[in-house]
């Protein structure tokens, strides 16, 4: 799609793979502007059920670009481009957090700043034995976006979303798989394929279910119970209209595996 960003399609899957290496795949506007239109493609193709999400050499996303970030400061037009930067960030985690298929991060190392909002925001998360997460935020003088103040207090809570944050802590792989941050860590000559593995398995499920569990699961952060047995309802008679869960229900009756169709 562009120098900055690699997109690969295989069947039913779609690898976005961030390309910018040198800058630890740091993330400019137009770079920034050019992933969040490959994700609203891939969000559309019904033939996509399942997105990797990745980084090309040793890191996953080291977030806004601080280059680029110097660049707007020597011009006088820092709030400007953290307008559009954090514009385009919130756009691109809405995208991810909100499309009807399941999206794997495949960390290869470092994960900062807004490259860690986006990890967050995948719904499958592995990375390599010796991938970091870390805020960069506070080294910046900058405050959290692409919804880190969000996800770090509901995945840790409170105490220890503060200690990330205000000591800008750097978390290792094997730390954040115990803190629930992260799904899986296994040896970097692995992630590739575990995470290509890992889409296809999702690829093959529900891809319906999977979008509804999506939507219930962020709901669940700010609706009481009511209101989330009533979501809960309302999904399982659309489910019981559409073409899973009758193929569910048969294979399961039948005694084998179920073979979901795309959704209609």
């Amino acid at each position: 799609m562009s120098e900055t960003l690699v997109v690969r399609r295989d069947g039913a899957i779609a690898e976005l793979c961030l390309q910018r290496p040198e800058r630890l795949n740091s993330l400019d506007v137009p770079s920034f502007e050019r992933f969040r239109q490959a994700l609203e493609e891939v969000a559309l193709d019904t033939r996509v059920r399942a997105v990797i999400l990745t980084g090309a050499g040793r890191a996953f996303c080291a977030g806004g670009d601080v280059a680029a970030m110097e660049e707007s400061r020597l011009a006088g037009t820092l709030p400007e481009f953290f307008h559009q930067l954090t514009g385009e960030q919130e756009r691109a985690v809405r995208l991810l957090g909100g499309m009807a298929k399941p999206v794997v991060a495949a960390l290869p190392g470092v994960a900062a700043g807004g490259g860690l909002s986006l990890a967050l925001s995948c719904d499958w998360r592995i990375a390599a034995e010796g991938a970091v997460l870390v805020p960069a935020f506070p080294a910046l003088g900058a405050v959290p976006d692409g919804g880190l103040s969000y996800f770090l207090p509901h995945y840790l809570g409170l105490g220890l979303a503060q200690e990330f944050l205000f000591t800008n802590a750097r978390i290792p792989a094997e730390r954040a798989r115990e803190l629930g941050l992260l799904h899986e860590v296994l040896p970097a000559d692995r992630l590739s394929d575990r995470a290509w593995e890992r889409a296809r398995e999702l690829s093959e499920g529900p891809t319906f279910a999977y979008g509804e569990m999506k939507r219930l699961l962020l709901a669940a952060f700010h609706e009481p119970l009511e209101a989330q047995l009533t979501l809960e309802r309302h999904g399982a008679v659309a489910a019981a209209r559409g073409t899973e869960l009758p193929e569910g229900i048969r294979a399961f009756h039948e005694k084998r595996r179920p073979r979901f169709p795309p959704p209609s």
